[in-house]
């Protein structure tokens, strides 16, 4: 995952929305958003091959997203999955702001991350790179490849489009959310951050939604959260079929927590 924009505990119907992009190579095969055969209890997505997740929620509601902290220099191989974090937290019947100090103990095991869990009591945001466990205020925030609220030109743009929707405090429209994940334009150089990895793949990398001949947005995930428990979670998967050309696919799933009955 490469962008998360929340808006928590601001609007009068919804208790959570969650907009987020997972960007990634396109070979890395990936399973759609689903129920877990190995556990019902978990929706999300899957990657297949290290068998964690970037964005999950379990039937009770807890749920747990994920994002790459963007620090080449560091980076190391043969280190545990940071997807296998959001997958364990999900099997667990553990609350947020206990697992959240479990990762803080373990985190040094894994490449940079930046983690949000979320239960019944709140939203806890750690980063193996900040150290400091953050507990979520109600209003707008965004995490990309950096801590919490850095802000970064996709960042703030994404935050200010999801305000303006939230702000409205009417029904929200899950493809109005879409629309904002899918803005591929670029901000001014002078902008962007530097992360070690070049102006080129800095530029590259500035968009909500991202392209390139190998690497970019995998899918885009919305979730409603209502204050009465009625959630809406909807994944649209982006299959390349040529630079910057895609064949979307739609999946969206409505429930009630503590129930993964379809309404």
């Amino acid at each position: 995952m490469c962008l998360l924009l929340i808006a928590y505990d601001i609007h009068p119907r919804y208790q959570l929305v969650l907009a987020a992009n997972r960007d990634e190579f396109y070979e890395r095969p990936t399973a759609p958003l689903g129920f877990w055969e190995d556990n019902p209890q978990i929706l999300a997505g899957r990657d297949l091959r290290r068998g964690g997740t970037w964005l999950g929620i379990a039937h009770d509601g807890r749920l747990a997203a994920i994002t790459n902290y963007r620090d080449p220099k560091t980076t190391r191989k043969n280190v545990p999955s940071r997807g296998l974090l959001v997958k364990e937290f999900l099997f667990r019947k553990q609350d947020a702001e206990s697992y959240i100090e479990h990762i803080k103990e373990v985190g040094k095991k894994y490449n940079g991350f930046s983690i949000l869990l979320g239960d019944k009591n709140g939203i806890w945001f750690y980063s193996n790179r900040g150290n400091a466990i953050q507990r979520l205020s109600p209003g707008i925030h965004g995490v990309s490849n950096h801590l919490l609220n850095t802000p970064w030109p996709k960042v703030k743009k994404g935050k200010s489009a999801l305000g303006a929707i939230v702000a409205r405090q009417e029904e929200i429209d899950p493809e109005e959310i879409l629309n904002v994940l899918s803005d591929k334009s670029y901000p001014p150089d002078g902008d962007l951050p530097e992360t070690g990895i070049g102006l080129e793949k800095e530029r590259m990398h500035s968009p909500l939604f991202v392209t390139s001949e190998d690497y970019g947005t995998r899918s885009s995930s919305v979730i409603l959260m209502e204050r009465s428990g009625k959630t809406i979670f909807l994944e649209r998967r982006f299959l390349p079929e040529g630079f910057g050309r895609f064949r979307e696919e739609t999946i969206c799933f409505n429930f009630m927590l503590g129930d993964f009955g379809r309404i």
